[in-house]
């Protein structure tokens, strides 16, 4: 509803949030200090950043693929540090659909079966697992490909079935790490589109990536440098040089 107000928790809340290997040792290393960080529903949001920076290791904190050394976490208003390994997987098969660079597809599943595979997890019944995969597909325009395994598709629609399977069980975030790295331009920006279309609809995408030009597609943009997090002003509100000025 228009002017309405979103009353839920962010989807995506840290304070303080470190991580810190070997700590104690000469090997030491700060890997993330200090994040603050706060993503509402609904939002599209980039974190940039080189190899080394820190994205990877917030990455995986965000999706509950290994713990902070400080800080909190909220994950749609669930402390993640007061659940034990199995509520941590119930958790992230629940609130979050990940999708990688290399699709991790199963070459000798068909695509619809790809895609339901997590509702095997979660126990849904085998008939309401082909439906919703089937509706899943559809959702990223591949509705005619349920039957085609993965060699039969290309690089983009195995990026979707990907995407559909990350879906399946209507998590709130979609955590994305540099899901148009293997492909080529224009099939990526077909695949930005798409992440568009899904925040239209109401889903929150976290985009991990190295390329602003990829992050440029998103609400808003995080950047790491060295373990710390600085979200960056819209384009067209940084400050630029005058005409004629300096640049």
């Amino acid at each position: 509803m228009t002017g309405a107000t979103d009353i839920r928790p962010p989807v995506i809340e840290t304070h303080a949030l470190g991580k810190v290997y070997s700590a104690g040792t000469e090997a030491e290393v700060i890997a993330l200090h200090a994040v603050d960080m706060c993503i509402r529903h609904g939002e599209f949001v980039a974190i940039m950043g080189p190899s080394g920076s820190g994205k990877s290791t917030l990455m995986n904190l965000i999706g509950c693929l290994d713990t902070p050394t400080s800080g909190r976490y909220h994950c749609d208003g669930v402390d993640v540090a007061t659940l034990d390994r199995e509520q941590l997987a119930e958790l992230r098969r629940d609130k979050i659909g990940f999708v990688f660079q290399g699709f991790n597809l199963l070459p000798r599943m068909t695509a619809i079966e790809n895609v339901a595979m997590p509702l095997g997890y979660a126990r849904v019944p085998n008939d309401a697992r082909h439906e919703r995969a089937r509706a899943a597909l559809e959702a990223v325009g591949l509705g005619n490909r349920g039957g085609h395994r993965p060699s039969e598709l290309s690089g983009g629609q195995q990026q979707r079935v990907a995407i559909a399977r990350a879906l399946i069980n209507r998590p709130p975030v979609l955590l994305a790490d540099e899901p148009t790295g293997a492909l080529d331009t224009k099939t990526g920006e077909e695949i930005l589109a798409l992440f568009k279309r899904l925040r239209d609809d109401g889903h929150t995408v976290v985009l991990i990536t190295h390329d602003p030009e990829v992050a440029a597609h998103a609400d808003r943009t995080f950047v790491m440098r060295d373990g710390e997090l600085h979200e960056e002003a819209p384009y067209d509100t940084r400050v630029r040089p005058a005409p004629g000025g300096d640049a």
